[in-house]
């Protein structure tokens, strides 16, 4: 209950910006292209490419929190995430002071390579036992270097996302987002040290926001969201309201991919929230469309989408991306992006899949923005995979079998 006390009272100070917080930056798409698929474009930079270029102009620190880190454990050293590795080590032998905070739950599963970083002199490591404190977990995916930039998406610290899993995510470099992201690292960082929470500085608040971004060449308007709410000092940048807003305005088209999309809980219980706005949506004319993963076709996943199939105005797919040429590679070769697109000019980027327990229990963070450009390019992204080869369309009546996944 102390460190509770502790973490709220500091999160009740809530101050603004320093005066240079506000000032325009830019915003850049991410993305993993699974090889040997058709998904991709050249318009997009690569996250293998765009997460080494950060780490190696990392001048002052790196501060990562990753659902977890996982190395390939049969040929580590043609891994994606190598060169990766080395370069953390390389920073942290320059002077960069580098920390990775990760999920304690699934460290018991992939404890390698974190240990590997752990040991090496300049970098520290901390568990997050999240589950503790709000019965979720640190589901995040997102780093910041130097206090200037960061990145976060939907590519956890595995080489499986370098490779064979389809990932989006956001590189931006605006000073009121970073600094409210590296904000949420510390109050995490400090929450998962055995002794309590011991920060200082505060979180921005919503008012805030949106900041100034440019991408494209063109003006677009930012604002991070954050979840669970049990752990955030203003509420307004809670996730889950931010996206249910954004599907009642929408007035022509609702374009969502994820995982995975799921209506009940483990427990059973009715996740209403969003099912009603798309619901709504397409009762008032709104074309909406989820493209997820083919893992979907398991009970009590399913069934769901099903129900949604069958109604006016709604399509759902799923897609199944072919299996490597080198064989079966356990929890890969699927579509793990997390966005949504409405009328082409608003969008939301994150790590969340969309169930009860990830906008109530456990950390996820995101960015909505507001920007034709991008939203174009992320249309045009949502796009590739909705007509691709991989995604086939729902049948209300069909039963499915779910595919190996491990």
């Amino acid at each position: 209950m102390r460190s509770f006390l502790a973490f709220f009272c500091f999160a009740a100070c809530v101050i603004s910006a320093p005066p240079d917080a506000r000032l325009q930056g830019e915003i850049q798409l991410v993305e993993t292209v699974p090889v040997e698929t058709s998904l991709g474009t050249d318009a997009i930079p690569d996250t293998f490419e765009v997460w080494l270029e950060m780490f190696a102009g990392a001048k002052k620190g790196i501060e990562l929190a990753f659902f977890y880190a996982s190395n390939n454990p049969e040929d580590p050293e043609k891994s994606r995430l190598e060169p990766l590795l080395v370069e953390l080590e390389q920073a942290a032998a320059r002077g960069v002071k580098v920390r990775f905070l990760s999920d304690i739950k699934f460290y018991k599963t992939y404890p390698k390579t974190l240990d590997r970083l752990g040991a090496h002199d300049g970098i520290e490591t901390r568990l997050f036992d999240i589950q503790d404190k709000t019965g979720g977990i640190l589901h995040a995916k997102y780093f910041v270097v130097d206090g200037r930039e960061a990145y976060l998406g939907s590519a956890n610290f595995d080489w499986r996302s370098l490779e064979h899993i389809q990932e989006l995510g956001v590189r931006f470099s605006l000073p009121a987002v970073v600094l409210s992201l590296g904000t949420i690292f510390e109050m995490d960082w400090s929450l998962a040290h055995p002794d309590g929470p011991q920060v200082s500085g505060a979180l921005e608040s919503a008012a805030a926001f949106p900041t100034q971004a440019s991408f494209g060449g063109g003006d677009a308007w930012v604002t991070p969201v954050y979840s669970p709410p049990s752990l955030l000092a203003d509420p307004d940048l809670w996730d889950l309201p931010r996206l249910i807003e954004m599907i009642d305005s929408s007035k022509e088209s609702v374009s969502i991919q994820l995982l995975s999309y799921r209506t009940t809980d483990r427990e059973g219980r009715y996740f209403a929230d969003l099912e009603t706005a798309l619901r709504s949506a397409a009762a008032r004319g709104v074309q909406v469309r989820l493209l997820l993963a083919d893992w979907s076709k398991r009970e009590y996943s399913i069934e769901g989408l099903q129900s949604l199939q069958a109604l006016k105005n709604i399509e759902v797919k799923l897609a199944a991306l072919p299996e490597a040429r080198a064989g079966f590679i356990p929890f890969a070769r699927v579509i793990h992006a997390k966005y949504m697109v409405v009328d082409r000019v608003r969008s939301w980027v994150g790590t969340s899949n969309w169930g009860r327990d990830y906008f109530h229990n456990s950390r996820n963070v995101g960015l909505i923005v507001e920007s034709e450009r991008l939203g174009a390019e992320l249309a045009e992204f949502f796009d590739r995979g909705w007509g691709s080869p991989y995604a086939e369309t729902v049948d209300p009546s069909r039963r499915y079998e779910p595919p190996r996944v491990q």
